[in-house]
């Protein structure tokens, strides 16, 4: 038998050292390999703030219809409720819940979030979406007029009837943006950092009005200031109705799952019966136009 040719010994010899590189080489791990799509929003295995935990804040106090008794963790008023339906949703039982405070204000501000998502009335705007996410909304909201009975305001048909009241809101929020885009009032309005404030400033007569949600319109004429009324509530504003969403930290990767199941509420009816229990109160008030 005739050697073989030095050009081909060394074709075997490089085949073969290749061989063994390659299977001496670390191969990929199995956790390292990209998750299926449909794995991406696995239930209670989500990049949470603390594995294994949801971490969700609102303001304090929590105002009821949306909380009960000021405890957002017991479950009960619309929003509390909502946000557990949302959790279950997402794989995480009531026990692997964790509540934190955050002002309304802070929760939709620039800068990383401490929370997995935030449930506080905080109505979807393009320019809040510059600094957070949002998911998609939970509640079709209405702003109303609270002012006392027998008042001026209270005898508003119109909104060209409010522009020559004192109006009052909140810092931040949709109802002060009514205000100043939609009634424009010849007096600037008042602004307060919290709807106690206000409240308190309309009891005391240093407002003649005050612009809130619907819902909480009638929990404070009916429970908190009962010789307030809805003076009435004012038309949607373009095309698309204003809405709650849950805010999440901006380019959160919990914003798809998060949305998915708050949707999946809206499909399956859960969201109206959520909203039948809690605010069933917040029916039709007369529209300013």
């Amino acid at each position: 038998m005739h050697p073989a040719p030095r050009a081909l010994r060394r074709a075997v010899v490089a085949v073969a050292v290749l061989a063994a590189a390659v299977s001496c080489a670390p191969q990929p791990e199995e956790a390292d390999k990209p998750s299926p799509a449909g794995n991406a929003c696995a239930k209670g295995e989500l990049a949470t703030r603390t594995s294994g935990k949801l971490t969700i804040a609102t303001d304090e106090p929590a105002y009821e219809p949306w909380f009960k008794d000021d405890k957002p963790a017991n479950g009960k008023g619309y929003e509390s409720a909502v946000a557990y339906a949302v959790a279950d949703r997402l794989g995480y039982g009531k026990d692997k819940v964790v509540w934190q405070t955050v002002p309304f204000n802070k929760a939709f501000a620039p800068g990383e979030k401490t929370f997995d998502f935030d449930i506080n009335q905080v109505s979807v705007s393009e320019e809040r979406k510059k600094a957070v996410d949002f998911s998609s909304g939970y509640y079709d909201v209405r702003q109303a007029v609270v002012a006392l009975k027998g008042s001026k305001a209270a005898k508003a048909k119109s909104v060209a009837d409010l522009k020559g009241v004192k109006l009052g809101a909140q810092v931040g929020t949709t109802s002060l943006n009514y205000i100043d885009d939609v009634v424009k009032p010849k007096q600037a309005a008042a602004v307060y950092g919290k709807n106690d404030q206000a409240k308190s400033a309309l009891k005391n007569g240093q407002v003649d009005a005050i612009v809130v949600d619907l819902p909480t319109a009638f929990y404070i004429t009916g429970a908190e200031i009962t010789d307030a009324t809805i003076v009435g509530q004012f038309a949607h504003q373009g095309g698309t109705p204003e809405q709650f969403g849950l805010v999440l930290d901006k380019g959160s990767a919990l914003t798809s799952c998060v949305s998915r199941a708050v949707d999946a509420l809206r499909e399956d009816g859960t969201l109206a019966k959520i909203e039948q229990r809690w605010l069933s109160d917040a029916v039709d008030a007369p529209v300013l136009k």
